[in-house]
């Protein structure tokens, strides 16, 4: 199986169509987003009409926990807040539908798929470090040989044993059958490792084999949405041009 992998959209549709081209010329079998199809972003309807219709599994993010009303949101700061209530008011009954019934978690055979560390599903808990990632130790039987993961918006890769955890630092790689694996795969709408750029993944589960990818994608059209057209923060839209 040849996977399309990405996460946290966050209603940028500029760059979701951009990394759709790109998965169509890549010759994919099934497209999986690890959530966070809304928040931040000025077009929450359009994202989620396309990523329900293409994807074979959709991870139930925070923001789109949030914005279904299956997290308390009180605590977030006051711009993403205010985009989360925005988002809820614009969003059409059957998208928020589709929110409401998305899982924190989904398997293929030894892929899995989730938002933020597997540890525990709904607390969306941070992987960017081998610190981070080192909790997943304990729970190392339960894991698939690889899992992927969004939330940070970062690309990372951690190679876990048994008893200490290794960061991959490479754009591919292939699988160890005495590892198991967990890959951030960076975020489609908001990356925040300084590269603009869209951030997508491929994982041959045939080949074991992944691949971390970027795409250009027209980051002032996204930006000029924000500042124009939607009752976000600007620094929502200001943030896309640096990567951060």
């Amino acid at each position: 199986m040849r996977y399309g992998i990405f996460s946290d959209v966050h209603a940028n549709l500029d760059a979701l169509e951009a990394v759709l081209r790109a998965f169509e010329r890549e010759k994919i079998d099934a497209l999986v987003c690890l959530g966070d199809t809304v928040g931040y972003g000025a077009q929450p309807n359009d994202c989620c009409d396309i990523v329900k219709r293409v994807t074979r599994y959709t991870i139930l993010g925070n923001h789109d926990a949030a914005v279904a009303g299956r997290m308390d949101y009180s605590y977030y700061y006051d711009a993403a807040r205010e985009a989360l209530d925005w988002h809820s008011r614009q969003l059409t009954a059957e998208n928020m539908n589709w929110l409401r019934k998305l899982n924190y978690f989904e398997r293929d055979g030894a892929t899995h798929f989730c938002h933020g560390s597997p540890v525990d599903l709904e607390e969306f808990e941070y992987i960017f470090s081998v610190e981070q990632a080192a909790t997943c130790i304990p729970i190392w039987d339960s894991l698939g040989q690889i899992t992927f993961i969004g939330h940070s918006h970062l690309c990372k890769a951690f190679a876990i044993g048994r008893e200490r955890v290794y960061e991959v630092v490479t754009k591919e790689f292939e699988i160890h059958p005495e590892f198991r694996y967990i890959v951030s795969v960076g975020s489609v709408g908001q990356p925040r490792d300084h590269d603009p750029r869209a951030s997508y993944t491929i994982y041959d589960s045939g080949r074991g084999k992944f691949e971390f990818k970027r795409v250009e994608y027209d980051v002032g059209a996204a930006a000029r949405k924000i500042f124009n057209d939607a009752r976000l923060s600007d620094s929502f839209g200001a943030r896309l041009f640096a990567g951060v």
